[in-house]
This record gives C-alpha cells, sequence and structure tokens, in this order.
C-alpha cells in the first residue's frame, strides 16, 4: 500500500489558510443578508474545507490544490451567480452605463433624471469603467466575466514582467476570500488593480511609456487609482523616464475623461463628485463604519473634518514620495498600499471592501518577485501529479 509523504511546513500553512478561509466563507454564508455573499460562502465553504484537507495530507508540488480552490471558490459561484442574475449592484450600474455610453455619449444620467432616483441611478465611476460594460450591451456578457478575465491576465503578465510569481502563491491569492468574493458578487475594483499591478512592473523594467498608458487606463475606471499615479512616477523618474511616463499617463487619462464631460459636464460632476464626496442629495450606500464615515455622520462641521484629514493625509503621502521616493517595485507597492489604506479609512463614503487595494497591492509585490527556481518546480510538479493519483 502507497503511503502519503508527511507535510511540509508550506503545505501546513496553506492548510491553515485554507482552513482559516473556509470558516470566514462560513461565517459569511451564515450571517450575511445579502443574496450573493450567501451563495458564495456557502459553495467557497466547502472548496476551501477540501483545499484544507488536500494541503494538510500532502507534502506541497505544483499548483493543483489552489487551481482546485480557485475553481470551487471562484469559478463554481460566479458561474451560479451569472447564470441566475444575482450581484452586487454596482454590477448593474456598470451594466447601465456601458449602455448609456453607447446611447448618448456619456455614461452619466443628467441631475434632472437622478432626481428623486435613488443613489442606484447614481454611477460613481470614471468614464473608462463604461467601457467594461459594453460587451453586455452589446452581447449581454455579464461584467463580472469583463472584470475577472481582465485582473487574471494583468496579474499574470505583471509576474512574468518582474520574472517571479511561481504559480502556486499567485493562485492563492486569486482563491483567496480577499479575491475571490469581490471577483464573485461584484469584482469593479479588480481591473483597476490589476492594471495598477501592471503599471508598477513595467516602470521598475524600465518602460515608463507603456507603463503611463497602464496607469492612465486605471485612472479613467476609478479615482482609487489616482494615487497609483504618482507613487509610480517615481520608478521611472529615477531612471530618468519621467517625461515618457507622465506624457502617456497624461494622455490617456485626458482621452478617457474629457469626452463625457465635454457632453454633459453638470451630469460627470453630479456622478463621479458630490456623490461620492456625500455632497448629492441621496446618500451613498458605502457605510462602513470607519473614521471618515462616522465623522461624516456628525453633520457639517464633520464631514467637513473627514475631508480635511483626506487632504492632509494625501498631502503627507506626496511629500514622502519627494523625501523618500521608492526604487523598487515592493517599495512603490507598500507605499500605494498605506496610502489607500488611509485613504479608504478617511473617505466619507467607504467600505471594508475597499481594503483589497492595499491588501493585493502588498501580497502581489512579494509573490510577482519571488524569484523562480526552474528545477524545484518541475520536480514539485511531478510530485502534485503523483500526489493525485494517491488522492484518487
Amino acid at each position: 500500500m502507497k503511503v502519503m509523504r508527511a507535510a511540509g511546513p508550506r503545505s501546513s500553512a496553506e492548510a491553515l489558510v485554507y482552513g482559516a478561509s473556509a470558516v470566514f466563507a462560513a461565517v459569511t454564508a451564515a450571517v450575511t443578508h445579502l443574496g450573493p455573499h450567501r451563495v458564495w460562502g456557502t459553495i467557497a465553504a466547502v472548496a476551501y474545507g477540501l483545499g484544507a484537507v488536500l494541503a494538510a495530507r500532502r507534502g506541497g508540488g505544483g499548483p493543483a490544490v489552489p487551481a482546485l480552490v480557485a475553481g470551487g471558490a471562484v469559478l463554481v459561484p460566479l458561474a451560479v451567480l451569472v447564470a441566475t442574475g444575482h450581484a452586487q449592484p454596482e454590477v448593474g450600474v456598470v451594466h447601465r452605463s456601458g449602455a448609456h455610453l453607447l446611447e448618448h455619449g456619456t455614461p452619466y444620467l443628467p441631475p434632472s433624471e437622478l432626481a428623486g432616483g435613488g443613489y442606484e441611478a447614481y454611477n460613481p465611476y470614471l468614464p473608462g469603467m463604461a467601457l467594461l460594460g459594453v460587451p453586455h450591451a452589446l452581447a449581454g456578457v455579464d461584467a463580472r466575466l469583463v472584470f475577472a478575465g481582465v485582473f487574471v491576465a494583468l496579474l499574470a503578465a505583471s509576474a512574468r514582467l518582474l520574472g517571479g510569481g511561481r504559480a502556486r502563491p499567485l493562485l492563492v491569492l486569486a482563491a483567496s476570500p480577499l479575491v475571490a468574493l469581490p471577483m464573485t458578487v461584484g469584482g469593479d475594483d479588480l481591473p483597476v488593480i490589476g492594471l495598477v499591478c501592471a503599471g508598477l512592473a513595467l516602470a521598475v523594467r524600465d518602460r515608463p511609456g507603456v507603463a503611463g498608458l497602464a496607469l492612465g487606463a486605471a485612472a479613467t475606471l476609478k479615482a482609487t487609482a489616482w494615487p497609483a499615479l504618482l507613487v509610480c512616477l517615481a520608478l521611472p523618474a529615477a531612471r530618468g523616464g519621467a517625461r515618457r511616463y507622465v506624457t502617456a499617463a497624461a494622455t490617456v487619462t485626458a482621452v478617457g475623461l474629457l469626452p463625457p464631460a465635454l457632453v454633459d459636464p453638470s451630469g460627470m460632476a453630479a456622478n463621479v463628485l458630490w456623490f461620492p464626496l456625500g455632497l448629492a442629495d441621496v446618500a451613498s450606500p458605502a457605510d462602513s463604519p470607519l473614521p471618515g464615515r462616522l465623522l461624516a455622520d456628525l453633520g457639517p462641521f464633520g464631514h467637513t473634518l473627514a475631508l480635511t484629514a483626506l487632504g492632509a493625509a494625501a498631502v503627507a503621502m506626496g511629500v514622502s514620495l519627494i523625501v523618500r521616493p521608492p526604487r523598487d517595485v515592493r517599495a512603490a507597492a507598500d507605499r500605494l498600499a498605506l496610502g489607500l489604506a488611509l485613504a479608504t479609512a478617511l473617505m466619507p463614503a467607504s467600505r471594508w471592501g475597499y481594503l483589497v487595494y492595499p491588501a493585493v497591492l502588498a501580497l502581489w509585490a512579494r509573490f510577482a518577485t519571488t524569484p523562480r527556481r526552474p528545477e524545484a518546480d518541475q520536480a514539485a510538479a511531478s510530485r502534485e501529479e503523483r500526489d493525485l493519483c494517491l488522492v484518487a
């Protein structure tokens, strides 16, 4: 009879990660009042539990276990939710904005149509996000599939650019609740993160023009990408490529933002400025009890104080980039993660989900720069195939 090898330190740690993820998914399914989250939690808890068992019984190897977990925690619940038409409201917003862009040249409703329409009538995203909703308007493709495809492709490409990024840790990251939950139920932040990762990788590989294109594209999707424009600038600036970076980023950003602003400037301002800042007639549903939101709930003085603190944090981050600019991709990702964590905490309308930015960026910077070991990876893959036969 063949006997399984004892699990090594890596497989033990991975088993703990999957076990904790299974608990998180199960608790999410039990306590949430959101239908899509309940579906994800129910299915993902089983996938993570199976992954924990397999990782605990095996001594490491290739990417088979995290790939299995990714299939169960991402692909299966995503397929179920897409087939049944259940999603977070932002998916519907992106779908409507894509259709409105094709018909009217702007993804935003004018103020006259926003009045009395409730918060779901608003589109707080920048114009580029509507392009990701165009496939739904033309062919009925769910925007979550577009979000996921863009994110996964860019995550893999950025790791390849950096010459590291072994498959296993990146798959574990993609299969973790940190990514799996938003990818399944909404996911509009993921393509922004993917473009930021690609921009940082390109900048550190001395391709400032293409890095500017990537960061400029991210800046047309959501304002959460704007801090990345400045942080990433430090990398080409240290290598003499600042002008090419700035030119490319500014061009793409202008091309993405100006046309809708010219078509309906008041509609764009109402959607992307006044609503996220809490200055519209209706409140944003982003109401997680973070410091900025708690201050804003105190009234006009508290709201002003939250905006002042947000501005002070932005100035402090800008000064830090001048005084001590990051020199490599890890330092840049960490600096950006810190800035985005502060912004998430201090924005008047914020939610816990925005913390996906600093968390993924910090982890990606470490996983994607892990040196490859071809011989070890090949041997690990062979062991993984043998273990799969034993488990079967």
